[in-house]
């Protein structure tokens, strides 16, 4: 599925490259892995080659389809949840963990509309930093800009 260099997105972790497949011999069977490097943090994950699909690693969004996560993002009369703060925060881990650039674009735009109606819990703040985190590294390697072009338009669109 994927070859050395290749970009992939790991669910909750973000971009990151393949920077070698390597097997390894684990539990006296030897297994095929991608060595992917989080481009945030540096971080080195291992995963099967046999279940990258079942864990969610996928390739970044096409640039055919960001102005399907735009669309997300402009959307204003969504119905924001207002249950108690740690509830949400689960929906919203829970969302964030699928890997889906379109449910995390949901969360971004929850978290930024409830921000204007309350002041967010140090949790949805961090959240709130996380998902666009995610959205701007992926958004901008698929459209072939700058974050901070990325980070624009989004500002723009919430007029932050």
């Amino acid at each position: 599925m994927f070859k050395v260099g290749d970009n992939a997105v790991y669910p909750a972790h973000g971009v990151g490259v393949v920077q070698s497949i390597e097997t390894r011999e684990i539990s006296g069977k030897k297994q095929s892995f991608y060595i992917l490097r989080i481009l945030d943090n540096d971080m080195t994950i291992m995963v099967p080659t046999d279940n990258a699909k079942s864990v969610g690693l996928r390739e970044i969004i096409p640039k055919n389809r960001v102005s399907e996560v735009y669309k997300i993002l402009k959307q204003k009369k969504v119905k924001v949840d207002h249950q108690t703060w740690n509830r949400r925060y689960r929906e919203y881990m829970e969302k964030i963990t699928t890997g889906s650039v379109f449910e995390i674009a949901e969360v971004l735009r929850d978290l930024f509309l409830l921000k204007y109606e309350k002041e967010l819990s140090f949790g949805e703040r961090k959240m709130l930093d996380t998902a666009r985190s995610l959205l701007v590294k992926e958004l901008s390697l698929s459209k072939k800009v700058a974050e901070t072009k990325v980070e624009d338009e989004i500002n723009k669109i919430f007029q932050a």
